[in-house]
């Protein structure tokens, strides 16, 4: 029997082989996108009728969001992706368009939407000009649609997404609880999914947990753990997911706790934690997507799924680590990562 650091040495092993042999398999990703914009500049000084900072913008960057982040992520690992989803006929979802061709990504998927804007959330970041370095985000708006998507949407885009099944070596699901992914659609993808054998990763809303049922491996954050198990009135988080689990029918429920690390709970197992080895975290925008695109490069590629959790942890980590919250797990990033806990376990165990 190999020890616990024996058998995380043979994770790492396995996790960095993956990178290095990944193969163009293909993805099937559905759900909600948006267009992510960052505006950073400095705040020197408060308005003159609030008491809210005045931003001097320095620079602005736009990138899609979503699902559509989850794509590009899934892309800079090697994989190919079916995207589908819609964005609506403004500049925003020609940017997030142009921007996913641009990386080589097929947008053949995307559904333009006459008369919709596209959602797109808007961060300002900034600090005193003597302080740039450590600026924080100071406010976050969002604009979007207010109307439900049209009739037909949706079930166009379910049909389209399970027609690709059969090509495909995992699928995933985003559900910002935005129109693209509903009861009905969800249940037929999951259950497709299943007979064909593919790992099903899902990443949704607390007040959209009922499209996920029974779903391989569900993506949750801690405080959103903490939450639920305060609602159930349950002792500890632990028995909370152990509930849930049930309840909805996931295979594993994989908990992002940003610094605080990630947990993998699995039905009828005892749970795993992976503390956080990020040395100096700076931002966490972006960990649900890069958790997302971990676990389908993993199970798409018949890997376990504790090794699956290993590489999310990894992948939450670089984003913890990153310059900018739009960035996204590449996979050079994620193999000197890897290589980097890899030479940690060896130091440690000297």
């Amino acid at each position: 029997m190999m020890d616990e650091t024996e058998e995380r040495a043979a994770s790492l092993e396995r996790l960095r082989g993956l990178l290095d042999d990944i193969g163009s398999s293909k993805v099937t990703l559905i759900g909600d996108v948006m267009l992510d914009r960052f505006h950073q500049g400095y705040a020197n000084n408060l308005d003159s009728t609030a008491p809210v900072p005045v931003l001097k913008i320095l620079s602005s960057e736009e990138t899609p969001g979503a699902a559509a982040h989850i794509a590009m992520g899934l892309n800079s690992l090697g994989l190919q992706i079916d995207l589908h989803c819609c964005v609506g006929d403004d500049r925003e979802g020609m940017v997030i368009i142009e921007k996913l061709s641009d990386k080589g990504i097929d947008t053949g998927g995307i559904t333009v939407v006459p008369e919709r804007s596209t959602l797109t959330k808007i961060r300002f970041y900034g600090s005193r000009e003597s302080l740039l370095e450590k600026s924080q985000i100071l406010l976050q708006a969002d604009r979007g649609p207010r109307e439900p998507l049209p009739e037909g949407v949706c079930e166009g885009l379910t049909e389209q997404a399970l027609s690709s099944l059969r090509e495909s070596c995992a699928i995933v699901l985003s559900d910002y609880d935005k129109g693209v992914l509903n009861a009905d659609g969800s249940k037929a993808l999951i259950e497709a999914a299943k007979e064909a054998g593919l790992p099903v990763i899902m990443d949704p809303k607390l007040t959209g947990l009922d499209r996920s049922r029974g779903a391989d491996v569900v993506l949750f954050e801690k405080r959103g753990l903490d939450l639920l198990s305060r609602r159930q009135m349950t002792s500890n988080p632990a028995d909370a997911a152990k509930s849930l689990i049930g309840e909805y029918g996931w295979g594993s429920m994989l908990v992002l706790g940003g610094i605080h690390g990630v947990t993998l709970y699995q039905s009828g197992l005892e749970a795993m934690h992976i503390p956080c080895a990020a040395p100096a975290p700076v931002q966490q925008i972006g960990l649900h997507d890069a958790a997302a695109t971990a676990l389908a490069a993993a199970l798409g590629n018949d890997l376990s799924m504790t090794d699956a959790a290993a590489l999310a942890a990894a992948a939450c980590e670089c984003v913890l680590s990153a310059e900018a919250s739009h960035e996204f797990v590449d996979r050079t990033t994620l193999g000197l990562w890897l290589d980097e806990l890899a030479w940690q376990l060896q130091i440690s165990d000297r």
